[in-house]
Formats: structure tokens, C-alpha cells, sequence
């Protein structure tokens, strides 16, 4: 008898442990949201010193991560954009979320300083 009640908790912790890494795996095909930033700079310097660093902050404190800022974008087709900055986020949320937050907010109104356009949209990635 003890051996059927051991057989059948080993099995109960062996399903208990699929289940989890099932969901984990699950978990890790969610695709990625992205942002993408077009913006024409007026004042480089004033950008890079006062601007760059508050919203790099505000992005990292709400959970993003920086993938590009770049000045030197190169068309391939149509108009480039002067600079291009590119974010990678865990879900559409938490892209509102940072937009929406105080800090972002506060970057933003210092960066409209340097720069006379910003563009931005979200794009969710392919699952993986």
C-alpha cells in the first residue's frame, strides 16, 4: 500500500512540475511590445545634456528597455526621421503606464525644449 501512495505522489509532483514549466514556457512566447520615436532636434546639445537623461530613467524605472537612439538614420524608403529612439516593453500596459507616469511627463516637457516634432506608436512583436 505505501508503495502505490509514493508512486502516486511522485506522480502528482511530477504533473505539478510540467504544469509550471509549461506555464513558463508560456509565459516566454508572449511577444514584446516595442516603441518607436521619431524626433527632430533643435538644440542637440540642450537634448543630450537635459532630455536624454531624465526619459532613459523614466524608461528604465518603468520596466523598458532601451534598444536604439540613434541620430544617424539612413532611409532605405521615403523620408528618414532625424533620430529615432526604440524601446522594448513585456505588454502594451506598461507602455501606457510610462507614458501616462509623472516622469515621462516631466522628461517630456523638458525635451519639447530641444526638439519641434515627436512621433511615436507601440507595435507588438511576433510571438518567438
Amino acid at each position: 500500500m505505501k508503495h502505490y501512495v509514493g508512486l502516486g505522489l511522485a506522480m502528482l509532483a511530477g504533473v505539478a512540475l510540467g504544469a509550471a514549466a509549461v506555464d513558463r514556457l508560456h509565459a516566454q512566447a508572449k511577444p514584446l511590445v516595442y516603441t518607436v520615436n521619431e524626433i527632430t532636434v533643435t538644440d542637440e546639445a540642450g537634448f543630450v545634456k537635459d532630455y536624454l537623461p531624465l526619459v532613459r530613467a523614466s524608461i528604465k524605472k518603468a520596466g523598458g528597455k532601451a534598444l536604439v537612439g540613434s541620430y544617424k538614420v539612413v532611409a532605405i524608403e521615403g523620408d528618414a526621421p532625424k533620430r529615432v529612439a526604440i524601446q522594448s516593453w513585456t505588454s502594451m500596459e506598461q507602455v501606457h503606464a510610462w507614458r501616462n507616469g509623472a516622469d515621462y511627463k516631466n522628461a517630456r516637457k523638458i525635451g519639447d525644449k530641444y526638439a519641434s516634432s515627436f512621433r511615436g506608436y507601440a507595435v507588438e512583436g511576433l510571438p518567438q
